[in-house]
């Protein structure tokens, strides 16, 4: 009689969880669904409160959810290649420094609404410096964009849809952290530094900014046709930013070099 009591019991519990379950997923947590499955099939989980078991429930979903969340901040950001502050090679490079760059990882230059310019030549790594920053920002859940700033203005200039290009001007202008990539490879248009105007006026001590120029800070006022909107433009990026000017081997050439040098890498 007890065993068929206990056998009863035993049933009625397993037809719970399996409700359980499935409310769980009917209300869209699965992580914590699966979290609970597993627990089911742990031996010595009764050892455990309930608070401490419904803790691990809280945790599961809260890492799915900000794992899914970091993962779309990065595909909507369009980051030229991946990138992370672990992998920066420090070797043979000058003009930025390992803990600079760690510090702000952090992220502390956004919530200030600074800004970061890398200044130097091709191949020194200024693209990559700036996307692991981007990286690390969609990290710590904050929305980036990148964007090459020739194809910058082809969106802004090309695109013929009045309100598709009144949304990426205005995503452009309120994104907490923009990536400007490619800055000044040729002089700037009367039409492209109104538009570079008009987009800092707005980001000016509300959002942050990553440049990577291939030319040095102090040629940039004559990248523009008009020194009044020069000094206005500059006045807003430079002033509050962090400048770093890099110099050392190219990382293409280093890294072909040591492939070269070690067949076996």
């Amino acid at each position: 009689m007890k065993t068929c009591a206990a056998r009863i019991i035993i049933k009625g519990a397993a037809m719970l969880n399996n409700a359980t379950l499935n409310q769980l997923r009917e209300l869209r947590l699965s992580a914590m669904a699966d979290c609970f499955k597993e627990q089911l099939s742990q031996t010595g989980i009764n050892s455990l409160s309930f608070e401490e078991r419904f803790a691990f429930l809280v945790e599961a979903e809260w890492l799915h959810r900000r794992n899914k969340r970091t993962e779309r901040l990065i595909r909507q950001a369009g980051f030229r290649f991946p990138a992370a502050i672990e992998d920066i090679d420090w070797r043979g490079k000058s003009g930025v420094q390992k803990p600079d760059i760690v510090k702000h990882s952090l992220g502390a230059y956004i919530k200030k609404a600074h800004n970061i310019i890398f200044c130097g030549p091709t191949g020194v790594g200024k693209t990559y410096l700036a996307c692991a920053l981007g990286y690390a920002a969609c990290t710590q859940g904050t929305q980036v964009v990148y964007i090459r700033l020739p194809d910058f203005f082809q969106k802004v200039f090309d695109d013929y849809h009045s309100e598709r290009k009144k949304l990426f001007r205005n995503k452009c202008a309120t994104v907490p952290l923009l990536i400007l990539d490619d800055w000044g490879l040729k002089k700037f248009s009367l039409d492209e530094t109104g538009e570079l105007s008009d987009l800092f006026e707005r980001r000016y001590g509300r959002a942050s900014t990553i440049i990577s120029a291939q030319v040095p800070l102090t040629s940039w006022h004559e990248l523009f046709p008009d020194p009044t909107q020069a000094d206005s433009i500059l006045d807003r990026i430079v002033h509050n930013a962090y400048i770093y000017s890099i110099s050392g081997e190219s990382m293409r050439k280093a890294i072909g070099k040591r492939s070269l040098d070690n067949p076996d890498l």
